[in-house]
């Protein structure tokens, strides 16, 4: 790279940076033409290179951040919601209520009794990979783990929402397990069923990254890295495919290393390999 091109990514990055800082030390998130005066852009200029450098624009930074924020304060022992709702940045308890259902994926107060009074369905089957759990909220499915034992399948569970009321599905749920069993035996099919989808701003870009990957076809890591204009963060993508917890339905297995042999998958090699001929049809 050419001597001052560099020097001109360095100070773009510095002067995003500065916003980042900003932004996460402010008590309301700063406006648009704020940041941009500071930075010494054009609100135009300054909201394209803030999401060229992270991925997202300034005010998604900011969600990101106060759900993170939010999440960190309601899991202190003893922590009442009001108060880890002014330590996240709400001031107005109106603009707390209406955001932290989506920052969450549920209440505050059930977010911070581990899922108390949230209703969470599930079954375990069996299919072609093994044990598959099967778990659906209020919202839409929540979880489909794959596995070798379903007793560490429920556990997990039960670790993600340790205060739900977890409750075997009905005839009507088992009908939804049958179907999600199908996608996974033969994803081509598709699956249109509404999603749970619980995750940092930078988690959901990945995965629906990922959702837009055919049955059959591969990425790497960098590839979706730069799909979601974040290029220097394979690492965090790769983190974030980890973090799945929707088998199939993110298709995480479609995910491959830049040489094209497979890598980590949250459940077993064996079973992306599997998963992959299939799409493709060499199995």
């Amino acid at each position: 790279m050419h001597a001052s091109a560099t020097a001109k990514t360095r100070r773009d990055a510095a002067l995003v940076a500065a916003a980042c800082r900003r932004i996460e030390q402010a008590d309301t998130p700063p406006a648009l033409d704020v940041l941009a005066r500071e930075a010494g852009l054009s609100p135009h200029h300054f909201h394209h290179l803030f999401k060229a450098v992270t991925g997202l624009t300034p005010r998604a930074y900011a969600q990101a951040r106060r759900g993170r924020a939010l999440r960190d304060a309601l899991a202190r022992p003893g922590a009442r919601v009001v108060d880890a709702a002014f330590d996240a940045g709400f001031n107005a308890s109106s603009r707390f209520y209406d955001s932290a259902d989506a920052l969450l994926g549920m209440k505050p107060a059930q977010y911070r009794d581990g899922g108390a009074d949230a209703r969470i369905e599930f079954a375990i089957a069996q299919c072609a990979l093994g044990a598959i759990l099967v778990a659906r909220s209020g919202r839409g499915l929540c979880a489909i783990s794959l596995g070798d034992d379903p007793e560490a399948l429920l556990r997990e569970l039960q670790e993600r929402f340790p205060r739900a009321e977890l409750v075997g599905g009905d005839p009507g749920f088992e009908r939804l397990v049958a179907q999600v069993i199908g996608f996974v035996e033969a994803p081509g099919l598709g699956l249109d069923l509404p999603l749970d989808i619980r995750g940092t701003a930078f988690q959901q870009r990945v995965w629906e990254a990922l959702r837009k990957v055919p049955a059959g076809a591969t990425v790497s890591y960098a590839e979706i890295a730069a799909r979601i204009g974040r290029p220097t963060s394979v690492r965090a993508v790769a983190q974030a495919c980890a973090a799945n917890t929707l088998a199939v339905a993110i298709p995480c297995h479609r995910v491959v290393r830049s040489d094209g042999a497979l890598s980590g998958y949250r459940w077993g090699i064996a079973r992306k390999q599997q998963l992959l001929a299939r799409e493709r049809g060499t199995e």
